[in-house]
């Protein structure tokens, strides 16, 4: 996955800075993602859930409203319309580039303003809202202290997030007069509502007005304890692959990742061509992965390095082994964490070794935990070693190889 900034015009003329967040390889369907009142393409939220999206083929712009982070505009002269109206502008812009979205998806405000601006977009067939308010109304709570001295002088000062902004009255006419439900009851579209229980900020009452709302197809997910702005990194996560999930019924794409890749081996591995000289994406019974390298060895470090990928399979295989065995022998085994190191080092019997006499040294450091005796702990131990990648890294093998031509004509072969 790699992004990109991009400009395009706004629908009042200024210009509106944006990220694309490509996806590796196929793609599956192209979305717009819009952010919370006041936030930018930049907040956790936006960020991490495009991301997420990204990664599981799904290409998302995120971009700064009129007014707002690096876009042109003064924000005193935006408002809840305009915000829909940017919207429908980004979409336009999108299709102009082979790009069209199927898919919106708005956090906070940025779902209600979706949910306004998705009749409006020919193109889309679903979309996914999260934290929203039932009606755009809702923000006012925001600087409610200071609404009298908006009404009565036409705008004022408030500070939000500990930033100042200016509010003014046509702000607070405008958001008054947006209908989201209104709007939500005649919208045709497949429908996902995402909310935090314990949000505090717009209430789960908003989720249920919303759902109430809305035409069927529509769904509801629980983001459990989760807070208004997606603060935690897996809440984000999460969000982002529910959405994924419950899009690729709607959205143009192949319907899972097995349909990505013709998966004529165990484990294919393939150049993206996309973040860096040595991202690789990696297929796995049609699951697909990232491997990488390092940034100071020229890498963009956005998935393990072929050492980690190894030692992640010694890893894995140890714990398996584990629990295979101590559910044979019904053991009180609870869970096993293994921890993995990778170095070049020397046999710890060699004496006189140098540069060149260093071997691969996996360092493993297992934990169990249930009621296990020592008698059981030390036999785990033994079993460990006989995991059947350890068996493999410490046995004989061979790598046996083919190299074609994109043609399929062997060109060369070795043993």
């Amino acid at each position: 996955m790699h992004s990109e900034t991009v400009r395009f015009e706004g629908a009042d003329g200024q210009t509106l800075v944006g990220r694309i967040d490509h996806p590796v390889g196929d793609v599956r369907g192209w979305a717009i993602f819009a952010h919370c009142f006041t936030c930018s393409k930049q907040s956790r939220a936006a960020l991490r859930v495009s991301k997420g999206l990204a990664e599981r083929g799904i290409g998302v712009l995120r971009f700064d409203f009129t007014g707002l982070g690096e876009s042109d505009g003064d924000f005193e002269t935006t408002n809840f319309s305009s915000n829909v109206a940017d919207l429908v502008a980004a979409a336009g812009w999108m299709a102009s580039k082979g790009c069209a979205p199927s898919l919106l998806v708005g956090h906070s405000l940025g779902g209600a303003a979706v949910i306004v601006a998705a009749s409006q977009i020919e193109s889309i067939k679903a979309a996914a809202t999260i934290n929203a308010p039932s009606d755009a109304e809702h923000v006012i709570h925001n600087f409610a202290d200071s609404l009298a001295d908006i009404e009565a002088k036409g705008q004022a000062e408030v500070s939000l997030g500990n930033r100042p902004f200016t509010i003014t009255r046509q702000f607070v006419e405008d958001v008054r007069a947006s209908h989201v439900t209104n709007a939500l009851r005649s919208l045709r579209l497949p429908l996902l509502f995402l909310h935090a229980p314990t949000d505090n900020v717009v209430g789960i009452d908003n989720a249920t007005g919303l759902f109430m709302a809305a035409r069927h197809p529509k769904s509801f997910v629980s983001l459990d304890d989760a807070d208004h702005f997606l603060s935690n990194p897996a809440d984000a996560a999460f969000a982002a692959s529910v959405i994924a999930a419950w899009a690729n019924r709607y959205i143009d794409g192949p319907a899972d990742d097995g349909d990505l890749i013709d998966q004529t081996h165990d484990v294919i591995v393939r150049e993206t061509g996309e973040a860096g000289p040595y991202q690789n994406e990696v297929f796995i019974n049609g699951r697909r992965y990232l491997a990488d390298e390092p940034e100071d060895v020229g890498g963009s470090d956005t998935g393990p390095d072929p050492y980690e990928w190894v030692t992640t399979g010694l890893g894995a295989c140890t714990s398996m082994t584990l629990r295979m065995y101590a559910a044979h022998k019904k053991w009180p085994l609870e869970r096993v964490t293994v921890r993995l190191n990778h170095e070049k080092s020397h046999r710890e019997d060699c004496k006189t070794c140098g540069p060149k006499d260093k071997i691969d040294v996996f360092t493993r450091d297992i934990e169990v935990e249930g009621a296990l005796d020592e008698e059981q702990v030390a036999r785990l131990k033994e079993i460990a070693n006989r995991c059947p990648v350890h068996r493999t890294l410490e046995g004989e093998l061979e790598v046996r190889t083919q190299i074609s031509l994109s043609s399929g004509k062997k060109s060369n072969e070795n043993a």
